[in-house]
């Protein structure tokens, strides 16, 4: 999963679908911000949903992505400083 928003594109693509109307984003609209071709776009949108980040819905020609509320809290989880006290404990964070 870190693999998969260690990306800057990637990163941003979770922000902008993040961001979008309803939470979700069409391919359509995120080309354009990116600065990248619609090939690459789909390339990074490819890896970010097979790591679970984001989910896709087709919609006539076109596909919708949203992002999965669960993994982006896993992702802030392994993202928390050690001491945040929203981060759940860990055996590798416990002293001693």
């Amino acid at each position: 999963m870190l693999r998969a928003v260690a990306d800057p594109a990637r990163l941003q693509l979770v922000s902008l679908i993040q961001a979008g109307r309803g939470g979700e984003a069409c391919v359509c609209d995120l080309v354009a911000p990116l600065g990248l071709s619609q090939p690459t776009v789909s390339h990074h949108l490819k890896v970010l949903r097979d790591a679970g980040i984001v989910t896709r819905s087709r919609r006539r020609s076109w596909a919708y992505y949203r992002l999965v509320p669960e993994r982006l809290s896993a992702l802030a989880q392994l993202l928390a400083p050690p001491d945040d006290p929203e981060r759940p404990s860990r055996p590798a964070d416990r002293p001693g």
